[in-house]
């Protein structure tokens, strides 16, 4: 199964989270509860977001894209670790392999310039707000988020053509539950150096022009929120930031773990719990911290509900 003498694979063979049976069957009904908590939660936040007209505005435009992006690159991953924990079929052909890649890498780096909008946003709500709707017009953030769309679809081809064009031989066996890059890498029976270097070369502008976005509309927003005399007045502009904060520290804390090392430092164990994280909790997450800690998205969902109960009652 781990073996070809040939240069050429024409499919690989996942090893998955574990061998364990018993184990397989506790992850099942799992990261099943987890996927269709991923789906509806997501599902719902656009629905709400395209149906109340209250919530059109630039911070629920970028939030509907977040739940779409965290929708999609669940879905690519997920589904086909399901499958094989529960009928053990963990091959994968090359094509597929390389597909599910692709859209792997595009909606996280998508994911990566979103995160960075949706900060600036907040700066320019906080720190500006006279001038927000001139500033964040809508036309503005459709061309904002085509751009990101544009350059994470540019990007993951570059990458998925240096990946391709790597030599493999021998093994076929991925030492992980989905085709990701570093696992995919240590397979390479050629040298490696040029694809890493380019991979690490794009991994690290994205997550360093989006953190240092970050940073500095953050940045700007403490110190905007330290020139607020009232206690109160801080606590409640603080809390506007706070669910995205949140959800920006535990997507970089995996991502920058999982992506900004070399090939000899990859760990089956820590990459895969780190993999799982970030590949199914966060989709997960997010419409959970974001319309949790928001009064707006709530209120929608009420209104959204007592919409629907009387359109019964009348019927």
């Amino acid at each position: 199964m781990g073996s070809r003498n040939s240069t050429n694979v024409l499919d690989f063979f996942l090893m998955g989270l574990t061998d364990s049976e018993e184990i397989q069957w506790v992850l099942f009904p799992l990261f099943l509860l987890v996927y269709l908590i991923t789906m509806l939660g997501n599902a719902g936040m656009i629905l709400i977001i395209r149906m109340d007209l209250q919530l059109h505005t630039p911070v629920y435009f970028f939030l509907s894209h977040l739940s779409f992006l965290d929708l999609c690159y669940s879905t690519v991953i997920t589904p086909k670790t399901l499958e094989e924990l529960l009928t053990s079929n963990k091959y994968i052909s090359f094509v597929g392999c390389f597909t599910q890649m692709y859209f792997f890498v595009f909606l996280i780096a998508t994911e990566c310039f979103l995160l960075s909008l949706m900060a600036y946003d907040r700066y320019v709500t906080i720190c500006n707000p006279l001038n927000y709707q001139v500033v964040m017009s809508m036309k503005l953030c459709h061309v904002l988020i085509s751009g990101s769309y544009m350059i994470s679809f540019t990007q993951s081809l570059v990458v998925v053509f240096y990946m391709n064009i790597l030599h493999f031989c021998k093994s076929n066996v991925i030492y992980h539950f989905f085709c990701d890059l570093t696992p995919i890498l240590a397979l390479s029976c050629t040298d490696t150096h040029d694809t890493e270097v380019m991979i690490f070369i794009i991994s690290s502008l994205n997550i360093m022009v989006s953190l240092i976005t970050i940073s500095v509309s953050y940045g700007s927003i403490l110190f905007t929120i330290l020139k607020i005399n009232s206690t109160s007045g801080k606590r409640k502009t603080f809390s506007t930031c706070a669910s995205h904060l949140l959800g920006v520290t535990i997507f970089y804390s995996t991502t920058i773990f999982t992506y900004l090392r070399p090939k000899q430092s990859y760990s089956l164990g820590k990459d895969q719990v780190a993999s799982v994280f970030y590949t199914m909790v966060i989709p997960m997450l997010n419409p959970l911290i974001y319309s949790l800690r928001n009064r707006e998205v709530k209120n929608a969902l009420i209104r959204f509900i007592q919409k629907k109960e009387g359109s019964r009652q009348f019927k």
